[in-house]
């Protein structure tokens, strides 16, 4: 038997800038405490932990949650790239739908330096040395960081392939900052115009500009799950479900297919994405809200297809019918995603689950989405894993 899985509470800090924030440990622990304040829980009562984090020693997890408290629990440190979050979502998930424990707790933080994201031990062969050689294969331009050429390429491809304008993935990038500008947590809040976008220095000519690309950041972010049977006992909300998630890895056709959108991870999006609908028994014409890992907006555009928003190469028409945005039947990144509120890799997945768990409960302010009561989560990490994750509304 397997338990049902509810999001007893959530925190997250604001979102900043390297160098204009707390250091990583205290990121951690603030959102915690937010989580455990949202829920109305001691961390006395938390029956195991997952930090996830990138940029860290080993037992970061520990550091942070030792300044919440000294309860001896197990924490357990993830590391898996951009989508560490969502994996230590994840496996308190798991923890509490097997019946192992009846509340885990998932916290994110990560704490960046300036620039693009690049290997830290340069001593050893790269965990990424095989998306290397495929992209040298398939795109070239070995200058350029690694993930403006695996997401510039996959993006190049889309435009080869279907037709799709310079312009789409800027109105993509539009769309982010207006929907930041009703974040108060979001790093971001300015509002650009497409023109704007297509303006700024480009980082590769006619495929992507900078500001189409997310900047590092500074955050923290925390859920708190738990079984059916504990939030009845101690009078917990109940009003947010886990219904279904998956996480998927790499497959042969990732460098097989010579094709730059299955090496950024279309292919585990997309096998993610029908586990969780048959899981679930909902589809993507039923979810009412979305945040996906627009970690450029080449990415959210081909993330649409790769999560049946649309079809595969309907993503610039997806953006010229004014979907994703408020008011259209589907809004995809209300809190300004990835490129506008910012993306601590370790707390990216939670911040997601952060603002869809406000979504659902209706607590959403300005970006309220009216009426939301299926979400629809997905994080992504080079290397890979791809983790989506259906949440529900429950009276």
């Amino acid at each position: 038997m397997t338990e049902r899985v509810f999001v007893a509470g959530v925190g997250m800090v604001p979102f900043t800038k390297p160098g204009a924030g707390e250091p990583y440990f205290m990121l951690g622990a603030e959102a915690a405490r937010l989580a455990l304040a949202d829920a109305g829980l001691d961390y006395g009562q938390v029956q195991q932990a997952y930090a996830g984090y990138v940029y860290g020693d080993s037992t970061s997890g520990q550091r942070a949650l030792y300044e919440v408290g000294l309860s001896g629990i197990p924490v357990v440190n993830v590391n898996n790239n951009c989508s560490s979050g969502s994996t230590a979502l994840f496996l308190a998930r798991q923890a509490v739908q097997s019946g192992a424990v009846d509340c885990a707790l998932a916290v994110g933080f990560e704490q960046m330096k300036p620039g693009a994201i690049a290997m830290m031990f340069d001593d050893r062969p790269s965990a990424t040395a095989t998306f290397d050689a495929v992209a040298d294969e398939l795109f070239g331009h070995p200058h350029l960081p690694m993930a403006v050429r695996l997401f510039g390429g996959a993006g190049a491809e889309h435009m080869q392939r279907y037709g799709t304008s310079l312009r789409t993935f800027a109105e993509i990038r539009a769309k982010a900052s207006r929907h930041a500008a009703r974040n108060p947590l979001a790093v971001f809040r300015k509002e650009l115009t497409a023109d704007a976008v297509l303006a700024d220095p480009e980082l590769i000519p006619g495929v992507m500009t900078r500001s189409m690309a997310c900047p590092p950041t500074c955050g923290g972010a925390a859920a708190l799950l738990v079984s059916e049977r504990f939030a009845r006992r101690l009078g917990l909300r109940t009003d947010v479900e886990i219904l279904a998630q998956a996480m998927t890895t790499d497959q042969p056709g990732s460098f097989e297919s010579q094709s730059m959108i299955e090496l950024v991870g279309a292919g585990l999006t997309r096998r993610a994405a029908e586990q969780v609908y048959a899981a679930s028994g909902i589809g993507p014409d039923a979810v009412d809200v979305v945040e996906l890992h627009d970690c450029f907006a080449q990415n959210e555009l081909i993330t649409y297809e790769g999560l049946g928003l649309c079809p595969t190469g309907g993503g610039e028409g997806f953006v010229r019918d004014g979907r994703g945005t408020f008011g259209s039947d589907v809004v995809v990144n209300p809190s300004g995603g990835l490129l506008s509120k910012g993306h601590p890799l370790g707390a990216t997945g939670l911040a997601q689950c952060f603002e869809l768990t406000q979504q659902l409960r209706g607590t959403a302010g300005a970006r309220q989405v009216e009426g939301a009561r299926h979400a629809l989560q997905h994080n992504l990490g080079l290397g890979g894993a791809a983790v989506v994750t259906m949440y529900g509304r429950r009276n």
